[in-house]
């Protein structure tokens, strides 16, 4: 089938939906992916081919500079946190407008809306061909943390929104378990399939004796990255934090004696996590979709060989458990992080040939083979 792919990100570091459209290719299809302001420079998957969407709001033109960026006056900080839903509400909505507009010039099978950003503009398209939708929600979207002021009513509304679409869909994904239990029970839905944020096992693997701790995920808030910072001044291991980060948010983070890193590609961020023997996967208990992520971080470990030492929440600490990857802590508790980390240390070859007998149920193969069925079902 010839699949066409709504993604409102810039694809380029998005693995989940460049990991999906490869393994469609392999089993046959065609994918276009519609992105969000794609590097002009970007590559995509062989077979796989991108077309890109500007972005822009009443608030700021294409190509601004976000005043998330600069260290803002505690008035213009309050500012911001107010007028920030209207400003993604303009910006997601011009996006899909313009998705809608690019796709109608494409011919396709199916349409594949990433995450609610993309499901609109994914139902209107399916809808005006005649052709299935599959909705593949990437997190709770109605739980997820908000960093912007309360916003009942727009919530109501996307969840009526998701719970009217999705019913219309040929398919459900998500990404865990959790998630998906919560959309059975909410919506009433049985389309519902999980497929995980996982990765293809990599070559190599942990060191004989770790040497550090790396967290490779977004620096922003609700990561736990305060207390990691905390941790820091006390821990057997030096720790190295990197990845795409909220700039208001890390203007005002104290690092500890942390190493902050811009983000890089996943290719070098296994190597850094492979060259350091220990990964960080670390997040809050303040909203439910942080109480239901499995994070790519966890996967991306296991697939680097590597053992984890995570917070003990939701989703995330029931993986870690059932598969013996890692040690736990109490979020929030930094000297509980510090005695995990040097639990890890202590039997640091048992817990990695654990993690080496994770890593097959724990693989992107799994995951794969769910998404070729969900197709087969649909075509």
């Amino acid at each position: 089938m010839r699949v066409l792919m709504l993604v409102a990100t810039s694809v380029a570091t998005d693995t989940r939906v460049l990991r999906e459209a490869a393994t469609l290719v392999a089993d046959g299809h065609e994918v276009h992916i519609v992105g969000k302001s794609v590097p002009t420079d970007f590559s995509p998957p062989p077979g796989v081919t991108v077309s890109s969407v500007g972005t822009s709001s009443v608030f700021r033109a294409e190509g601004a500079e976000s005043a998330g960026h600069r260290r803002l006056a505690p008035h213009l900080r309050l500012a911001r946190w107010v007028l920030l839903p209207q400003h993604r509400n303009s910006a997601f909505g011009r996006w899909a407008q313009g998705a809608v507009a690019d796709a109608r010039a494409r011919s396709f099978d199916v349409v594949h809306a990433h995450d609610f950003t993309a499901l609109e503009a994914g139902a209107t398209l399916a809808e005006h061909r005649g052709v299935p939708l599959v909705y593949d929600s990437h997190e709770l979207w109605a739980g997820r943390p908000r960093q912007y002021r309360p916003t009942p009513v727009q919530d109501w509304r996307e969840r009526r929104v998701e719970a009217r679409l999705g019913a219309r869909a040929a398919a459900v994904v998500t990404v865990g378990e959790g998630v998906a239990d919560v959309l059975r029970r909410r919506y009433g839905w049985s389309h519902v399939v999980v497929v995980r944020n996982t990765f293809e096992a990599v070559e190599g693997g942990p060191p004989a004796t770790p040497t550090a701790a790396v967290y490779a995920g977004r620096l922003a808030p609700y990561r736990e990255l305060e207390v990691i910072a905390q941790a820091s001044r006390t821990s057997p291991l030096p720790i190295t934090l990197v990845g795409p980060s909220d700039p208001s948010w890390l203007a005002r983070f104290e690092p500890g004696d942390t190493t902050v890193r811009s983000a890089v590609g996943v290719a070098e961020v296994t190597h850094l996590l492979q060259e350091a023997g220990i990964a960080l996967v670390t997040h809050g208990d303040n909203f439910d979709n942080l109480r239901l992520a499995l994070p790519n971080k966890a996967f991306q470990a296991v697939a680097a060989g590597v053992p984890v030492v995570a917070t003990d929440v939701g989703e995330l600490a029931a993986l870690v458990r059932e598969h013996g990857i890692g040690a736990l802590y109490a979020p929030g508790d930094a000297a509980g992080l510090v005695r995990a980390i040097e639990s890890v240390v202590a039997d640091y070859p048992r817990w990695c040939a654990q993690v080496a007998s994770a890593r097959s149920a724990l693989g992107w193969e799994v995951d794969a083979q769910r998404l070729r069925e969900v197709y087969h079902r649909v075509a």
